[in-house]
């Protein structure tokens, strides 16, 4: 039992650990999203799996998609960049929308915020697996799910003799 406890607790430890690490290697608090809306199609559908970076040495420009964070909001947005101002002293301003929407995020925004800053943005996506997200949207769309499915692994993992 001793034993089947350490394995357990080895393979979470595994799990934080590559998740740290994918964390330093990306420089972005979350390297892994999944997108939760239809608000990006055609590019991105509901579900997809994206991967980001969020390194200070390339710049953020006009077209790309980033990921970011409204103070007061819990779950990151995934938008492109519509305008871009830049100064002199690395600072810059964003403004973003939605393929599949009409107007830009402005409403989005923070109540008096009319522009992301680079502390805003979470990461710039990368690549993408399509749907593999769905995993996420239904667990957390059925808490009980995530429960009973947790719970089966753990006690697989608990009850598995090599």
């Amino acid at each position: 039992m001793l034993y089947q406890i350490l394995n357990f607790g080895m393979i979470v430890s595994t799990a934080l650990m590559i998740w740290k690490g994918l964390i330093v290697m990306t420089n972005s608090e979350s390297p892994i999203v999944v997108v939760l809306s239809g608000s990006m199609e055609p590019a991105f559908y509901r579900g997809d799996l994206l991967f980001l970076t969020n390194h200070r040495d390339e710049p953020i420009r006009v077209g790309d998609i980033v990921v970011f964070k409204i103070e007061g909001r819990e779950i990151p947005i995934v938008h492109r960049v519509l305008n871009l101002h830049e100064k002199e002293d690395g600072s810059i301003k964003v403004l973003t929308k939605g393929d599949n929407n009409r107007d830009h995020d402005r409403g989005l925004y923070a109540p008096g915020q009319l522009w992301l800053q680079h502390k805003d943005i979470v990461g710039r996506a990368k690549g993408y697996v399509p749907y593999v997200g769905y995993v996420t949207i239904v667990m957390n769309d059925y808490p009980k799910l995530k429960y009973a499915v947790l719970g089966c692994l753990g006690l697989f993992v608990l009850a598995h003799r090599e």
